[in-house]
């Protein structure tokens, strides 16, 4: 990072930053890509690139853009979100995105986007397969419709189920995923598309102040993501699979193992346990300097990454169950 070469990305001319656009395209079987800092961004800027204001997104009620990302699309975007539930795994159904679509009625506002994720946050990060987003597309196609994906974690999607990235972004107009989660750079994610839609998204990242000057420094970071961190990502699945299993057979703590198939786990304290989710996750923190995310008054997540390894799981379920004995 410290020796990248930089210039200007707001002009086009930091060659570090050109260089993680173009590998992030080829990687996801697309022709352009942008540099954003943030997955937050990237969403908003790719939803504000595809539709006007007033007109309407299909998305998953529980989806990252609808839960996580502050309404952008609505309040900054002017995008009418439509939402539909969303099976075990994250899938609206087919039918439900077909039947969402308006016509052309005056009192509606018209269709013009459909949203997706992969893998899947809120169902235990999810890995949703190619025919899914394959059907997706032929519904898009015939109604006239642009699908963008948030593929934040679409690496371990792919690496979960041993197949090329391009197997699921070949079904989207466009896909954002990010560096900064199990590939391991400290800050940053990529927009790719078409040429001419990463045109109108570089203005959109512009106008959300997302212009940034000698961005190579943090571009480097990014390189050494796509370039040595992919492969690596089983290893995170593994990790946390030994997780769900190890958390499974302790008394107290309900998960399904079998819902882990990548690198987040949700477990649940059971009603009789005589802690809170906060007071639980403390302990873990003030024990082992394990932290973990509450989610509702009885369910955490835990996530692993490059920085977590099997000791420290063996560590997360030792300090739980003494916790919970």
């Amino acid at each position: 990072m410290a020796t990248a070469p930089v210039g200007d990305d707001v002009y086009g001319e930091d060659p570090t930053v050109n260089k993680l656009q173009a590998l992030a395209a080829e990687m996801v079987g697309k022709e352009a890509g942008l540099f954003v800092p943030s997955g937050t961004m990237g969403n908003l800027a790719a939803i504000m690139a595809h539709a006007r204001q007033g007109e309407q997104a299909i998305v998953g009620y529980d989806t990252h853009a609808i839960s996580w990302e502050a309404g952008g699309m609505s309040a900054l975007g002017g995008v009418v979100p439509r939402t539909l539930p969303t099976d075990e795994q994250g899938r609206m159904s087919i039918a439900g995105i077909e039947g969402a679509i308006s016509g052309d009625d005056v009192h509606l506002p018209p269709s013009r986007l459909i949203l997706l994720e992969n893998s899947y946050g809120e169902k235990s990060g999810y890995p949703i397969a190619p025919d899914y987003f394959a059907a997706v597309r032929e519904v898009a196609d015939r109604y006239n419709l642009r699908v963008h994906m948030d593929g934040a974690r679409l690496f371990n999607a792919a690496v979960a189920q041993n197949i090329a990235a391009t197997a699921i972004t070949q079904h989207v107009d466009s896909v954002t995923f990010c560096l900064s989660k199990g590939l391991c750079a400290p800050v940053g994610s990529v927009l790719c598309g078409s040429a001419s839609f990463i045109r109108r998204a570089h203005r959109v990242r512009k106008l959300l102040g997302g212009g940034m000057r000698q961005a190579g420094a943090l571009a480097a970071a990014g390189l050494v993501a796509l370039e040595e961190m992919v492969e690596r990502l089983a290893d995170d699945h593994a990790n946390a699979q030994k997780l769900a299993s190890g958390l499974a057979e302790i008394p107290g703590i309900r998960v399904d193992p079998e819902a882990t198939r990548t690198n987040i786990v949700f477990f649940e304290l059971e009603d009789d346990v005589p802690f809170t989710v906060e007071e639980f996750s403390s302990r873990l923190r003030q024990e082992a300097n394990i932290w973990v995310g509450g989610y509702s008054s009885r369910r955490l997540r835990a996530v692993t990454h490059y920085w977590v390894n099997a000791d420290h799981v063996n560590l997360f379920l030792q300090t739980a169950r003494a916790i919970l004995s």
